[in-house]
């Protein structure tokens, strides 16, 4: 495991964004583990988070142009990856979407910089893909390019069918999927924590039953 994946998940807990226990998902099932974004909910967090974005996106060696932050959750978190990504020499554009499209003053669907060339998504996790789909529409209907996804924390956990959320977005949209942190990096993190071997027993059962096939 990198070493920026395994800070991010210390950082996650310690923020008290990643949390143990018992969740109900949106799907209905009880999770041992929990993780909401919008806890990263001050200045020291969100600029800290966005530096991890960063050295996610940098260690694939994607290309892209820009970013783009779908409403809502997305926004800040663009901003701060673009504040990071030109801290370390990396100065690219960004802009975000209007849930709804103003017909007044600037007017349009977007704001920030013009939609052009290579654009990469960034949000916080993918769970049906639906903020994804409208944002690759969004996008190619402004005559840019949607070149990628980077995320926060992959669950690798299936939805309706045998693949998970992000496989769903791989294989629908042909797009690759960056994420800081996913379920293997967490188990490994687990692993090396004797305090944590309940979480962790927890979350290898719950990864029997809801795991995705690498493969599907």
């Amino acid at each position: 495991m990198s070493d920026f994946r395994k800070e991010f998940i210390a950082f996650c807990i310690d923020c008290g964004v990643l949390r143990f226990g018992q969740f109900k998902t949106k799907a209905g099932r009880m999770s041992p583990y929990f993780f909401n974004a919008g806890l990263f909910n001050d200045g020291a967090m969100l600029g800290r988070l966005g530096q991890f974005y960063a050295k996610a996106i940098l260690a694939t060696g994607q290309p892209f142009d820009m970013l783009f932050g779908p409403a809502y959750k997305g926004i800040p978190l663009a901003a701060s990856v673009a504040i990071a990504l030109a801290q370390a020499g990396r100065n690219v554009p960004y802009g975000f979407n209007r849930k709804e499209a103003k017909d007044h003053g600037e007017g349009g669907r977007t704001i920030g910089a013009p939609l052009a060339g290579r654009v990469l998504i960034v949000d916080d996790v993918i769970s049906a893909g639906t903020s994804v789909r409208e944002s690759v529409e969004l996008i190619r209907a402004e005559g840019a390019t949607p070149c990628g996804v980077v995320i926060a924390l992959d669950r690798l956990e299936r939805g309706a069918g045998e693949r998970s959320a992000v496989q769903e977005v791989r294989e629908t949209f042909a797009l690759p999927v960056i994420a800081i942190a996913d379920l293997d990096d967490l188990v490994q993190f687990l692993g090396a924590r004797s305090d944590l071997a309940q979480q962790l027993a927890e979350i290898e059962h719950y990864r029997q039953l809801y795991g995705a096939d690498a493969h599907a």
